[in-house]
């Protein structure tokens, strides 16, 4: 019983410290370490002494597996150099920069200083999400952040494994390679071997809930026995999801993708919650234990801080030369070659993979107390010093992640073409007994969620709504009307329980897909101009068309004025200036214009808006 009340504590505890930073824009990964450091202190909270084998079993393979099944196997191929640097070379560099400083200033055996170096050398891939989802970083850094935190980790382990072997005089040179081979090699071969067992049962299910259950075991059918065979558990687990989720399209249902992204999710918030919330409440023992050790406190304390510095200067003295040969090989560096490599140096932050490595160094290990400090100072330093200015870094030099109008514009764009590719499906499969109002109704639906997408890019400043906005708000007054229907029969006893409860999920489920338009809708779009030539090199409209011209009516769609109708947004003709509504109207004469002239090329005319689109390509510009 106290088991179960404690572990209900720990997650409610974790889930609302987690719940107010995000609600104040705070690091969470901060948030979390810091009150579970207070927590320690108080006399009602007992000590916590977590098993290694459930951080490493229990926690770690879930964590790294639902990053893992979130990462472009597409990206992760066009910077696997910089990401094996990261992930091998530097974490190698950091592990013996940090073992010659805590040999120099411990009394400890340089194969134990090694141990702690792996301890404390790989960044963690939760605390850089969190941060990098926090604060909005150009995409290729956070690309570089994540890939390089999900293989690190394996690196690390097997540098740890290795010193602890050396420590107690049982390991060679040779075979300290061989294990790395086997661990990368053997680890990448079971990941393979198992995401596509995994992927053949999938095909053949069909059950949501069947998939996620598959889902959930995917990252322990992956991880024990790569263990087993000595290879690494962690590469496994990340070449497992990285493969699943790349083919997950493909592979699953509809609906079994949509239960395991919201599953995942659940699982990702409380086990990132609640593990730096542990790494908090481990604190305050593990200072006593390091003060009771014999050692001089103002070694101790300079034993901190050094670590601390050579962890996080490491990573700027590996990185920037790097840079440089990166440079030098590919030509004149750009000012965004730079601050990337300033931002990577720096967002080095710490986190479950050193609270758990630190817990599998032996109980006889010299100085064991100190070394489980130094890997606290060092985890909590970095979420301190690196989580807290990494914003403000990426601030003063500029960077911005995509903006809110970019991906509206690129998600408008994909959809025009995955809906173009659904309508000309639709009428080829059309037959002669295809009921008119079926096909129009398809039409119509498709025709639907497109308009979203491109009304959110230039928003009206008149007082009416878009029709997908007035939709949403009637279809919504209209599901709450039904459901409070369904429920008044439940409550009086006339239906079978099953018959409500199958008609209350179809309502929720149309209820869950307008509510994502709807959320998305009411986020701010700020002013979108793209990049000059974009997506111009594959179309030789776009490339003819010239950016801008004379229009004919600059405010005003004379068509929608003759008919007595009202537009939403304006696009304008850029072969003869002529100005017309868009998709969203209801006259939707800038279409009928190019279908009588065939000018291929028309753009926004809406303020602060700078792009252009060709009919016959379909390609946006």
């Amino acid at each position: 019983m106290h088991v179960a009340v404690g572990l209900v504590v720990l997650v409610a505890s974790a889930a609302a410290l987690a719940a107010l930073a995000r609600r104040f824009g705070v690091s969470e990964p901060l948030v979390l370490t810091l009150a579970g450091v207070a927590a320690s202190y108080l006399p009602f909270v007992p000590q916590i002494h977590p098993d290694p084998e459930i951080i490493l079993l229990g926690l770690l393979p879930p964590l790294l597996y639902t990053a893992a099944i979130r990462t472009s196997l597409v990206d992760f191929r066009a910077n696997v150099r910089t990401i094996a640097l990261l992930s091998v070379g530097l974490v190698l560099f950091s592990t013996f920069t940090v073992a010659a400083v805590v040999w120099w200033l411990l009394p400890v055996p340089f194969a134990v200083a090694v141990a702690l170096g792996a301890v404390v050398a790989p960044p963690d891939a939760v605390a850089a999400t969190a941060v990098a989802r926090r604060i909005g970083m150009p995409r290729r850094i956070v690309t570089i952040l994540e890939d390089e935190s999900l293989f690190n980790d394996a690196t690390a382990l097997v540098a740890l494994r290795t010193a602890i072997a050396a420590a107690a005089g049982t390991v060679s040179v040779w075979k300290a390679g061989g294990d790395f081979l086997l661990a990368a090699g053997g680890g990448a071969a079971v990941g393979i071997v198992v995401a596509y067992a995994l992927a053949m049962l999938r095909r053949r299910i069909t059950d949501p809930v069947l998939d996620t259950t598959l889902s959930f075991l995917a990252p322990f059918v992956a991880y024990l026995p790569a263990e087993a065979i000595g290879a690494s558990g962690v590469i496994a687990v990340v070449t497992c999801g990285m493969i699943l989720g790349h083919g997950a399209p493909v592979w699953q249902s509809a609906a079994s993708r949509v239960a395991e992204r919201t599953n995942w999710r659940t699982v990702q918030f409380i086990l990132e919650s609640s593990v730096f919330l542990i790494i908090g409440l481990q604190m305050r023992a593990i200072i006593e234990g390091a003060w009771a050790s014999g050692l001089d406190h103002t070694t101790l304390v300079v034993a901190g801080v050094a670590v601390l510095a050579a962890v996080m200067l490491a990573r700027a003295v590996w990185v920037f030369p790097f840079t440089a040969l990166f440079w030098k090989l590919r030509g004149t560096p750009t000012d965004a070659d730079l601050t990337h490599a300033v931002v990577v140096s720096w967002a080095g932050m710490r986190g479950v993979v050193t609270l758990a490595a630190v817990l599998l160094l032996p109980e006889d290990t010299p100085q064991l107390p100190v070394l489980k400090l130094l890997a606290l100072i060092v985890v909590a330093g970095t979420l301190l010093l690196q989580g807290t200015s990494l914003p403000w870094l990426v601030r003063l030099l500029h960077l911005r992640g995509p903006s809110r109008a970019e991906v509206a514009l690129q998600k408008a764009n994909l959809l025009q073409q995955s809906t173009a590719a659904g309508l000309a499906e639709l009428e080829r499969r059309i037959t002669p007994e295809t009921p008119a109002g079926v096909a129009e109704t398809l039409r119509d639906r498709v025709t639907w969620k497109t308009n979203a997408a491109w009304e959110r890019l230039g928003r009206s400043e008149a007082e009416q709504a878009t029709p997908t906005a007035e939709y949403r708000r009637l279809r919504l007054a209209m599901l709450q009307a039904e459901r409070e229907t369904v429920l008044r029969v439940r409550d009086s006893g006339t239906l079978d329980y099953e018959i409500l409860q199958h008609v209350l999920a179809q309502l929720d489920l149309e209820e869950s897909i307008i509510g994502r338009y709807n959320d998305s809708d009411d986020e701010p779009i700020e002013t979108l101009v793209l990049p000059a030539g974009a997506g111009d090199d594959s179309c030789a409209h776009l490339r003819a068309a010239p950016l801008v011209r004379e229009p004919t009516e600059p405010d005003e769609c004379a068509e929608c004025l003759a008919e007595g109708m009202t537009w939403v947004h304006l696009r304008m003709c850029l072969s003869c200036g002529h100005v017309a509504c868009c998709d969203s109207s209801v006259g939707n004469h800038a279409s009928k214009h190019y279908a009588s002239t065939q000018h291929p090329v028309m753009r926004s005319v809406e303020p602060g808006e700078a792009w252009r689109w060709c009919y016959v390509d379909e390609l946006l510009g």
